[in-house]
């Protein structure tokens, strides 16, 4: 199944299952079952209130909208906790050349800013560990939603991701039964001030205002659940930036599973169903790599197979 949070013109947030063939959402809260109350009941409520949904009334017209009709959200508005990974080599030796870029130019010095180069090898601890870090689950919007661009920010970027919402908690989770934790699959698009980030990572504390910003988290269009996704690792994700595209990897380049992430993140921790992790960015997957950045009224769109295609528009302050 599609799952997805949406409104109808002024409505309350309700969930519902997307029919992405004729085009139709149908709107599970509307049935007044309380576990389609939102999207993080529905998860809660596990593989019984799958199953309950599954056999949902789909063809009454009487639940049913438009999906033109109505503004869809993001899948889990307020995820209960977000961690977004670097799993991707190809990212993770280009970047540093493109911080090293806007560093130079900082400082006036545009001949050291062409001649940074990618890393030929990965840093040993990426290779050792799932590398990551919090960001701020409040800052989450969903599809067509419009990013305003930081105002402090010069350098606006998008990063091509998708990402995983835990299907129940647990703790010392092993990579074996990871799989069954895992509830659906959404898009990811990591927004960035580049130039910010560049200035807080000299502190060694990972990035705060270069990602943690009003709409700086964009998923969706919808959940699709784990059971439609075989292969995980197999997908393709592909970025267009105004009908250009700009990227395209694959899900199989990851260093770490998510079920692998899973189990490192859960030794000696509780982790909490809802809680949503990012793959981190594909390989090219950014302007920060390609030396080329957003400008204002850029649609960034990042498609996924067999999950979606997320697109969102970003604007500079009036």
């Amino acid at each position: 199944m599609k799952l997805a949070s949406f409104q109808t013109q002024d409505s309350p947030i309700h969930i519902g299952i997307v029919n992405v063939e004729n085009g139709t959402i149908f709107d599970l809260t509307a049935t007044g079952e309380i576990i389609f109350r939102n999207m993080q009941a529905l998860i809660e409520a596990g593989a019984p209130g799958l199953d309950k949904a599954r056999a949902a009334p789909l063809g009454d017209p009487a639940f049913s909208h438009s999906l033109a009709a109505v503004k869809l959200l993001a899948p889990v508005p307020v995820p209960v906790q977000m961690r977004d990974f670097s799993t991707f080599p190809g990212h993770i030796k280009n970047a540093p050349a493109g911080m090293a870029r806007i560093a130079a130019r900082m400082r006036g010095d545009e001949a050291a800013a062409q001649a940074a180069k990618a890393l030929d090898e990965i840093p040993p601890a990426y290779a050792q560990m799932p590398i990551y870090y919090i960001t701020n689950r409040f800052s989450v919007v969903g599809q067509d939603a419009i990013v305003p661009w930081p105002a402090y920010s010069s350098l606006m970027d998008f990063e091509a991701e998708f990402g995983i919402f835990l299907a129940r908690g647990g703790k010392n989770i092993t990579a074996g039964n990871a799989r069954d934790h895992i509830f659906g699959y959404t898009v990811y698009n990591d927004f960035s001030a580049r130039d910010q980030q560049c200035l807080e990572m000299r502190g060694m504390l990972g990035p705060t205002k270069g990602k943690s910003f009003d709409a700086g988290n964009a998923m969706g269009p919808w959940i699709t659940t784990a059971d439609e996704i075989p292969d995980p690792h197999d997908l393709t994700i592909t970025v267009k930036v105004n009908g250009q595209t700009w990227a395209e990897g694959n899900s199989g380049q990851m260093l770490f599973s998510f079920e692998d992430i899973l189990a490192y993140v859960s030794r000696d921790e509780t982790l909490f169903a809802g809680e949503f992790f990012g793959s981190g960015t594909i390989g090219n997957g950014c302007g920060l790599e390609q030396d080329r950045y957003l400008a204002d009224g850029d649609i960034v769109e990042i498609s996924v197979s067999g999950i979606g295609t997320l697109r969102n528009r970003v604007r500079k302050p009036l």
